[in-house]
């Protein structure tokens, strides 16, 4: 995997406010994959002192994101689900990877597995995509 991402998540990351204020990063980046991890802050447990489901959902929707925009072409979430596996805590790193299960047209399917430090999966998530006509951030639309 290498570290310089495609044109459009390229874009996309520089942008992304909420995964930086989560303090998400990517580790590498491919056509249709990404991995991405964060170190999970004590502001991030929910009232049982476990990672609220909703940041773990958000670190493997980042990875989502950025493994289908791989292309000049803007690519978002037509829906996702998760399977949450086992709890986590504060002082873990997870890791979401996200891998393109098939693409047909304008339509993609992603797998993300978030795993803990110990490499146990703690989640597992299936994101739908959809690649539309919007412009890359700080691009010109296209006329019609």
């Amino acid at each position: 995997m290498t570290d310089a991402p495609p044109p459009s998540n390229g874009a996309m990351m520089q942008n992304d406010r909420a995964s930086a204020a989560l303090g998400m990063v990517v580790r590498g980046v491919e056509p249709g994959r990404a991995v991405v991890s964060m170190l999970l802050r004590d502001d991030m447990m929910n009232g049982f002192d476990v990672t609220h489901g909703g940041i773990v959902f958000a670190l493997a929707d980042t990875a989502f994101a950025i493994a289908c925009n791989d292309d000049h072409h803007v690519t978002l979430a037509s829906g996702a689900d998760i399977t949450f596996l086992k709890p986590t805590a504060a002082g873990q790193t997870l890791t979401a990877t996200a891998v393109l299960r098939t693409k047909s047209g304008r339509s993609g399917l992603y797998d993300v597995r978030v795993t803990n430090d110990h490499n146990v999966p703690v989640a597992e998530f299936r994101g739908r995509s959809r690649t539309t006509n919007l412009p890359l951030p700080g691009t010109v639309a296209p006329s019609r």
